[in-house]
């Protein structure tokens, strides 16, 4: 059993939003991660990319905007979404506070971004 503090699990940050990694094999996890994500106000949901394994979004605070499928979807506390393997999908937080949300991929899912090979995030490793 492995126990991840939130105030040690590590910080990772790219433009307008910061993950924090919780659960990953690098701490623990052998079948599921899982990472909280904090989305600054205003976040464009300008980065469409995939995930080659279905991707789980719960909201915990604020609201996001999810692009997914042509259609967009405003998304608050206590909502999710549920991103299937190989479909484009946007986030961002049009709010004027920060939007917090928690992540749930299996270990070893790998993001598709255009005009890059996959990888696994880090916060997933």
């Amino acid at each position: 059993m492995a126990v991840i503090q939130g105030s040690d699990a590590p910080a990772f940050a790219v433009p307008h939003v910061t993950a924090i990694g919780l659960a990953a094999p690098s701490r623990g996890a052998s079948e599921t991660c899982a990472w909280r994500f904090t989305f600054a106000p205003g976040a464009p949901a300008d980065t469409t990319h995939m995930v080659d394994r279905e991707e789980i979004f719960v909201v915990l605070s604020g609201g996001v905007t999810a692009r997914l499928e042509g259609a967009e979807h405003l998304l608050v506390a206590g909502d999710a979404l549920i991103v299937p393997p190989h479909t484009p999908f946007a986030l961002g937080n049009p709010n004027d506070e920060p939007a917090e949300l928690v992540a749930v991929l299996p270990v070893g899912g790998q993001a598709i971004m255009q005009g890059m090979e996959p990888f696994v995030p880090p916060w997933a490793r």
